[in-house]
């Protein structure tokens, strides 16, 4: 029982540091959204006033005024409203993600206080239970157990979060197009035109924004195509989005894997995709080799800037002994700069993967089977898995 005892130790630990570091980027967030939300406030007051000024002038207005002054008027008034509207509903979203994420950030912190107080030597139920190799039912402590169904929650939470401020909030403002063209349609339907262009293109815009949050949640060509077409879309949607090009080729014949499997090596790759990519290096490459195991490459790459290169008639090394002393050692450190210079080239040259998305790559691996491998100083992960062979045709 002694390695397990150390395992389960390790992995308390780890989860304490995790939820820590992910309590301080949730804090640094709220600070961001703080600073927003005033932005926003103040922002929202100052169309605020002006459509007010707009409004109160054309009420003012005489029928002696010019009809076409009092349709610009209008129209400019139509606008300020959209814009006064607008940047109150920026406020409301702003808020209402604040008050989200200061839920999730007292969640995680009770989260943390909770896996503090549970004793790693028991965590497991481990001390004085059985002999090794016994098969013994150990129930989860309770702390415990209270993580486990607040992460599905905090899941649940997050998805309503990320509807609220994607597809919710395009359809508000949809909402809100749709207004201002019924309104215009009475009143100057010359004009209704460019907003109805305007709402058809708002609602494409959110039409692509639902279809890509249903394909990051759950893509369902996964269940019915497979691994490989299902990344294949991944590969050149988020490539897209990034403005970085993603090679992607599968080599050999593939086949369908378990559910569980073909979902954790999709939701491995995607992170490690979304996390090269954020990086912004020049190209990203993603390969898998089926044969007799499936073999996949992840791996960013940046161009190496060019290295100094030896001047014109440079006296060999080997000659330096021959040469009085300050010349030689002129040369020796020249040709250490040289080395130190392409040394610096190729690190500046290799896109790591970040500690935290490896560590979650790593622990999904271990928990299907997948033998997961991080090289090249963090610029390639590799993952080996077991498949079934091809049937016979």
């Amino acid at each position: 029982m002694p390695g397990k005892t150390a395992t389960a130790a390790t992995t308390i630990a780890e989860f304490a540091a995790r939820l820590s570091e992910d309590l301080a980027k949730l804090d640094n967030e709220l600070s961001e959204v703080d600073v927003l939300i005033t932005q926003a406030k103040s922002e929202a007051g100052r169309h605020e006033a002006r459509r007010s000024a707009g409004e109160e002038k054309l009420a003012a207005l005489t029928s002696a005024v010019d009809a076409t002054d009092r349709v610009d008027l209008a129209t400019s008034l139509v606008t300020l409203t959209k814009r006064a509207a607008l940047m109150e509903t920026q406020v409301e979203v702003l808020e209402g993600k604040r008050r989200a994420l200061a839920r999730y950030r007292d969640a995680v912190a009770e989260y943390g206080d909770a896996v503090k107080g549970v004793d790693p030597t028991t965590a497991l139920g481990l001390a004085g239970i059985g002999a090794p190799g016994d098969d013994v039912d150990i129930p989860m402590p309770g702390a415990l157990s209270r993580v486990v169904l607040g992460a599905q929650e905090d899941l649940r939470r997050e998805i309503a979060r990320a509807m609220h401020d994607g597809p919710a909030q395009s359809l508000t403002n949809i909402v809100l197009q749709a207004q201002i063209v019924e309104h215009l349609v009475a009143r100057d339907p010359a004009s209704a035109a460019g907003e109805v262009r305007e709402l058809v293109a708002m609602v494409q815009q959110t039409l692509d924004a639902t279809k890509s949050f249903i394909f990051d949640v759950r893509p369902m060509v996964l269940d019915d195509l497979g691994l490989v077409p299902t990344l294949r879309r991944a590969a050149r949607e988020r490539g897209r989005r990034a403005g970085t090009p993603v090679d992607f080729d599968s080599m050999g014949q593939d086949r369908r894997l378990s559910v569980d499997l073909e979902s954790g090596l999709f939701r491995m790759l995607d992170e490690a995709l979304a996390a090269y990519l954020e990086a912004k290096p020049d190209r990203v490459v993603l390969r898998l080799d089926w044969s007799d195991r499936l073999e996949v490459h992840v791996s960013a790459e940046r161009a190496v800037a060019d290295r100094p290169r030896p001047a014109t008639g440079e006296v060999p090394a080997e000659v330096g002994k021959d040469l009085p002393p300050a010349l030689a050692a002129m040369m020796e450190q020249r040709r250490a700069d040289e080395r130190e210079a392409g040394a610096a080239a190729v690190r500046e040259s290799i896109v790591a993967l970040p500690d935290s998305t490896w560590r979650e790559i790593r622990d999904r691996a271990a928990s299907i089977g997948v033998n997961a491998e991080l090289l090249a100083d963090g610029g390639e992960l590799r993952l080996l898995v077991d498949v079934p062979p091809l049937e016979p045709s």
